[in-house]
């Protein structure tokens, strides 16, 4: 059992190492965290792009529940970026987020929005938690969101600071920790 995480900004070649690093695995789930949308072609054309690149005998699981994590054998997450996307939608943490701009009337309540960040940090624990115990092989995937602008909006501010805040949990309690750029993986732990 280990716990790989393989960061990387985008386009970087994560991806495609995080696959690499599971070669040699009779038995592979892939946990796809990101839904298709049918109307979003340039999404569905990368979606497939990497469904083509997985060798034909991995199994794929499409899910953001986190207890997916707590299976055996060896298992690759792709990924944590569009899984913390997914948890925000589910929580409803992006309504509260874009309220600030919003005219008064519109705005949700101080207590919507903390039961909303509760919620958000809920599933946040439960998915580190569940990296923590697995009895599995698991390697994730995830952008490393510290290296480009400040995002414009409060609400990508919100899903940065998340998602960076989850990557360095997650790397704290990682066995190996791997940085993709430009296609070169790099070994940090």
């Amino acid at each position: 059992m280990s716990r790989v995480l393989v960061l990387g900004g985008s386009r970087s070649g994560k991806s495609a190492h995080a696959e690499q690093l599971l070669e040699g695995w009779d038995e592979v789930t892939y946990l796809a965290t990101s839904r298709v949308d049918d109307a979003d072609a340039e999404w569905a054309a990368r979606v497939a792009a990497h469904r083509s690149r997985r060798p034909a005998h991995w199994r794929t699981v499409e899910t953001t529940a986190p207890s997916e994590l707590v299976r055996g054998g060896a298992v690759l997450v792709d990924s944590i970026t569009t899984w913390v996307a997914a948890l925000m939608d589910e929580t409803g943490i992006w309504d509260v987020a874009e309220d600030a701009g919003a005219h008064a009337a519109d705005r949700s309540s101080p207590a919507e929005a903390a039961a909303a960040r509760e919620r958000l940090g809920e599933r946040c624990d439960a998915l580190v938690s569940n990296w923590v115990m697995t009895p599995a092989h698991v390697v994730a995937v995830s952008d490393e969101v510290g290296l480009g602008v400040v995002p414009e909006t409060r609400a990508g501010r919100l899903f940065r600071d998340t998602l960076g805040t989850v990557n360095q949990r997650l790397a704290a309690t990682a066995d190996e920790v791997w940085f993709v750029v430009a296609g070169l993986p790099q070994r940090l732990r």
